[in-house]
């Protein structure tokens, strides 16, 4: 089974957080889950009982959790969700932007490793960026 991914992100000032499971072979499904402080705002579940005997199950899986997760995120920045999360703009406010939320720490309040290799949520973050209209 694959770990999740989870990323948290502020869009319109508003902080938010994504989260992408597997239930795993017994029950091939993958959930990806928008939070507003606690409460769910979307969600998407994909159903992949029909490959669960595919070659390399697991790199499969792991391939459509990272792009449902990507979807969640487009789907957010797009505003499909503002007329549910986001109130009405100020008349004259500055264009809003999608901005990363503050890291969270690492287990034990340990610093990230030198030799770390980047997250999945640094590695989306920047690919958002890129394809920012």
């Amino acid at each position: 089974m694959v770990p999740g991914y989870n990323h948290n992100i502020v869009y319109k000032g508003v902080a938010f957080h994504i989260q992408t499971e597997d239930s795993g072979v017994r029950n091939p499904l993958i959930t990806t889950l928008l939070y507003r402080g606690g409460s769910i705002i979307a969600s998407k579940k994909t159903d992949y009982s029909d490959i669960i005997m595919a070659e390399m199950l697991e790199k499969v899986v792991e391939d459509l959790m990272k792009e449902q997760h990507k979807d969640m995120l487009r789907r957010l920045k797009s505003g499909e969700f503002d007329n549910r999360i986001v109130p009405a703009p100020v008349v004259g406010s500055q264009k809003e932007t999608l901005q990363e939320a503050p890291p969270t720490p690492y287990p034990a309040g340990q610093d990230k490793p030198s030799h770390a290799e980047k997250t999945l949520d640094e590695i989306i973050f920047e690919y958002l960026a890129s394809t920012k209209d």
